[in-house]
């Protein structure tokens, strides 16, 4: 690990209402964290507060060193991007969708090309002119991550990324998702209820589950 940052974040006494009770966590950068726990645990909460879609009832958040308090929402988001486990799409074809997180990300659009390499990155066989409404479950969510990946954060918050999908096609697409991660030194924070995933990729998993103990 290169000199400078180790922990990504610092979480320090969080509450949030009846949900979500962490005393202490510390999320190493350039990891692969996969958060498990039972349904209803806060994981998601957890996940939607480390870019600031949720704010704490109590303690705090710390991201590379400063309170989440003292970003920029915009500018954290652009740094830290979520996958929701159901994909928000907007209205147009694949090529719009794709390039549409570039824009949000400030960043040039891409040309067909790159975008079709997104798309075999994904295991999506369709043409950029596609119309999103025609697409299935699985397909959005495929989708979506591709869309992400070619924001191209320092930190990819992933809830349930593969949950539409098949065991073949998680993990074709887990496999070449977390060798780029790894290659490219990103931070990677994964919500799953998959056995395999964390078994397979995560450097650390962190159990959640309903506020009535401890969390690791």
């Amino acid at each position: 690990m290169k000199k400078g940052l180790f922990y990504m974040f610092h979480i320090k006494n969080l509450r949030y209402k009846d949900i979500l009770y962490i005393d202490k966590l510390k999320i190493e950068e350039k990891q692969v964290t996969c958060i498990i726990g039972q349904s209803g645990g806060g994981k998601t909460t957890l996940l939607k507060m480390l870019n600031h879609m949720l704010s704490p009832d109590q303690g705090e958040i710390v991201y590379k060193g400063r309170s989440l308090f003292e970003w920029n929402p915009i500018a954290l988001r652009r740094e830290v991007v979520m996958l929701s486990q159901q994909p928000v799409m907007f209205e147009g074809n694949i090529r719009e969708n794709l390039n549409f997180g570039r824009i949000l990300s400030e960043k040039e659009p891409l040309d067909d090309e790159k975008l079709k390499e997104a798309l075999k990155f994904v295991c999506l066989q369709k043409k950029l002119e596609d119309d999103v409404e025609q697409l299935s479950g699985g397909e959005k969510q495929r989708l979506a991550l591709a869309r992400i990946f070619l924001m191209d954060p320092e930190v990819f918050l992933l809830d349930e990324p593969t949950s539409a999908l098949d065991k073949g096609t998680e993990e074709k697409i887990m496999d070449a998702f977390i060798r780029y991660s790894k290659e490219k030194e990103k931070t990677v924070i994964m919500v799953t209820h998959s056995d395999t995933i964390p078994k397979t990729y995560a450097d650390k998993v962190i159990t959640i589950n309903k506020p009535t103990g401890d969390n690791q």
